[in-house]
């Protein structure tokens, strides 16, 4: 297992590296930002109208509302990546990898928009009468021929192998680490407790899922993120000197100071860069997957809606917990037990007990951590099966639902090493099909979303007035016959 774990962490190096991923992912997201015209700042108000207030599309077709879709996604991406992942690139890039993980998430905003577009404009319904879309459609769709069906099958089988990975054992590793270590619960105890609870949700699919995360996301969230603006205003004095270091260190790199391995600017851009994606899921293609399932009117309106979820996750939760990490100091303090600097998985909860009374700081990170980790199981079980159902057929879906949710145990009871590196490779090689696909359809996307604002600017139009502006227009009857039971299967067997 450790020749494993290291071979998967040579192969993510690389990856991941300066010479890959890392300019694809701020290259693609730069791109689509400008073919749309800076959509992420200008309609952002209005997304977030749309998905927090509105929260759904009277009369849409569709398996749960914007709101659920938007809450499933967020539920997958908010994880471990915004606690565990934060400190990883603070304590290795510096304070700077926070700016680069700004970048990412800004720039990613339009990559979101835009996967989540096509997530919609290219979904299928199978024969259960659940839609399913995502990558692993509008790929072969959206480009003829055999290099799109090359990339769609390539990113199913990158993004369902992905699912046990970052959506399952890390996070149930994770879990049971914290509650063994705040509260004495043994991980075995943890593993069966939530191969129980996961079981529970997974079976009912979507519709469950969706239900349990519109309650549970925006209360985790809400939890988290005034835990930590408490710290940060009895920090206030110290908000402007991060800020200072943040913007200084992401262009010069950071000098070494104790027992910080100091980083080149190198460091700080591929590990924000890495982490904002591990964090935020922006050109993974994974959110379109929840996208596809939302009562929507309109292709553009749920890819706005999606496009709030890297706002809220990198914007927001990433931002509290870099923050809070940078004015109390923890980032380059050493341990004094082994002389080394703390160490990424105990990072955020130091940060949160010098800033909070007591062990109160301990108790907010452990509790936010097993609800982020725990709405991430959820979320990717979703993403896994649907990537499952492209491969396999819907006879698969509920043997995958509980398979899944007994790996979970493993994930709890087990080391993992070679699993996160792991992890850290399937990201990559989900993306790397996804963003070549959104490069090769954004004059497509960047054309559609152009006339759908250009009539309805204000995201106000109802059913009725959408058919009407959209009902000769090219690709609008392919999308509507979508909603045909087994049109999933039908369109897989006669694209390509």
């Amino acid at each position: 297992m450790e020749a494993l774990g290291t071979l998967f962490g040579d192969i993510s190096s690389v990856i991941w590296g300066p010479f890959c991923l890392i300019p694809l992912l701020l290259g693609t997201g730069l791109y689509l930002t400008i073919r749309l015209g800076g959509l992420q700042f200008i309609k952002l108000a209005a997304s977030l109208r749309l998905g927090l207030l509105k929260r759904k599309d009277d009369g849409a077709e569709g398996d749960v509302s914007q709101f659920q879709a938007l809450t499933t996604a967020l539920a997958a991406t908010v994880g471990t990546g915004n606690i565990v992942g934060v400190a990883t690139a603070i304590g290795i890039g510096g304070p700077g990898a926070l700016f680069w993980m700004w970048v990412t998430g800004l720039l990613g905003m339009a990559s979101k928009y835009s996967e989540a577009y096509l997530g919609v404009r290219y979904r299928g319904t199978d024969i259960a009468g659940e839609k399913s879309g995502g990558p692993q459609y509008y790929l072969q769709r959206g480009i003829k021929g055999p290099f799109g069906k090359f990339l769609a099958l390539f990113f199913a089988v990158a993004a369902t192998l992905a699912s046990f990975g970052i959506g399952n054992m890390t996070q149930g590793n994770s879990i049971a680490a914290n509650l063994d270590n705040s509260f004495g619960v043994t991980p075995w105890v943890t593993g069966l407790i939530l191969t129980i609870l996961s079981l529970a949700v997974l079976v009912g699919g979507i519709k469950s899922i969706g239900k349990v995360t519109a309650g549970f996301v925006p209360i985790m969230i809400v939890f988290y993120v005034v835990a930590s603006i408490y710290i940060l205003i009895a920090n206030v004095g110290g908000i402007p000197a991060a800020f200072a270091e943040i913007f200084t260190d992401a262009f010069t790199g950071t000098s070494a100071v104790g027992g910080f391995a100091g980083s080149a600017i190198i460091i700080a851009v591929q590990y924000g860069v890495a982490r904002g994606i591990f964090s935020n899921e922006s050109g993974m293609g994974s959110a379109a997957i929840a996208a596809a399932a939302a009562q929507t009117t309109h292709p553009v309106r749920q890819g706005l809606v999606s496009m709030t979820q890297t706002f809220i996750d990198t914007i927001i939760v990433v931002t509290c917990t870099g923050l809070v990490i940078i004015t109390t100091g923890t980032w380059n303090k050493i341990d004094e037990a082994t002389g080394a600097q703390v160490s990424a998985a105990l990072m955020t909860g130091q940060a949160f007990t010098h800033g909070l009374p007591g062990q109160w700081g301990h108790w907010v990170v452990t509790i936010g951590l097993v609800m982020f980790a725990f709405s991430t199981i959820l979320g990717w079980c979703y993403y896994g099966e649907r990537n499952i159902e492209r491969l396999i057929g819907r006879r698969a879906v509920m043997p995958f639902r509980v398979l899944f949710s007994l790996i979970v145990y493993v994930g709890c009871t087990t080391e993992l090493t070679a699993v996160w590196n792991f992890s850290d490779m399937m990201n990559g090689l989900m993306a790397l099909p996804n963003l070549v696909g959104l490069l090769i359809m954004s004059g497509l996307i960047a054309r559609e979303t152009r006339w759908y604002l250009k009539n309805d600017p204000k995201l106000e139009a109802n059913k009725a007035q959408i058919e009407d502006f959209m009902k000769d227009r090219d690709g609008w009857s392919e999308w509507k016959s979508g909603d045909v039971v087994g049109s999933s299967q039908h369109r897989q067997a006669h694209s390509g």
